[in-house]
């Protein structure tokens, strides 16, 4: 009988700049080769010191500008740094939607106040991939176990309600299973079914984590996905983006 285990990583100290990561968690789970770890990308960020004081923020005419026509008028320091973590500002009505340097299509470029205090913002890690796979390496240094990361974030989705969690890095898996070309059940080709695992498996730890809870790392047991992939394999180009 498939099975698949969601196991919360509980106890954790709160994460500051330098914390060794891959240390707390393993010092808190009991973890075995195979197991896929979802991490938020909060206490990542926290532990690789990307935060930003909005003490140490000047807000510039466009960041002025903008933040007068948003629903939340937010603090204008604030969207000075989602300009300054953006390539591109998609949206700035009602709500900033931003491509972000990594090639994220997001709200306000992955930047966020909450659980960091309100002089603060978090930023996205600078590479989510690479945060995933030092992770990685020092979980097996610690325990011996060879196991997936995933680095994930809650996005919001333009055709549905509510956010989910997406993984925005990945190690030691597959982000993507395509199956075109393969058989349905009847023996038809498959033509366009590319399965988004990596979010699959973020999405089902969200529901451990939840936003309060204090359970930033979850461990996903029982998939046995193995592959090589990258948080990148799941952004889609800008040419096939229907959207833009």
């Amino acid at each position: 009988m498939k099975r698949v285990e969601l196991i919360g990583v509980e106890g954790l100290p709160e994460i500051r700049a330098g914390d060794d990561l891959g240390r707390l968690i393993a010092g808190h789970a009991s973890l075995q080769s195979g197991d896929v770890i979802v991490v938020a990308q909060k206490v990542v960020s926290k532990s690789e010191g990307r935060l930003v004081k909005l003490a140490s923020v000047t807000a510039g005419d466009e960041a002025v500008r903008l933040a007068s026509g948003l629903i939340a008028n937010p603090d204008p320091r604030m969207v000075q740094v989602v300009l300054d973590e953006s390539v591109r500002v998609l949206r700035s009505e009602r709500v900033l939607i931003t491509e972000t340097r990594h090639g994220y299509v997001c709200a306000n470029s992955g930047v966020d106040h909450s659980n960091v205090g309100s002089d603060t913002l978090a930023l996205l890690p600078v590479d989510p991939d690479a945060s995933a796979g030092r992770l990685r390496s020092r979980l097996a240094e610690l325990t011996g176990a060879q196991v997936g990361v995933i680095v994930s974030d809650t996005f919001g989705r333009p055709w549905r309600l509510g956010i989910v969690n997406v993984a925005l890095g990945v190690a030691g898996l597959s982000g993507l299973v395509d199956l075109r070309g393969t058989l349905d059940d009847v023996g038809e080709p498959l033509h366009a079914t590319v399965l988004a695992v990596a979010d699959d498996i973020a999405s089902s730890a969200g529901l451990v984590m939840g936003k309060t809870e204090r359970t930033p790392a979850v461990i996903v047991r029982g998939l046995e996905l193995g592959g090589t992939g990258s948080g990148r394999d799941l952004i889609r180009p800008a040419a096939e983006d229907l959207f833009r």
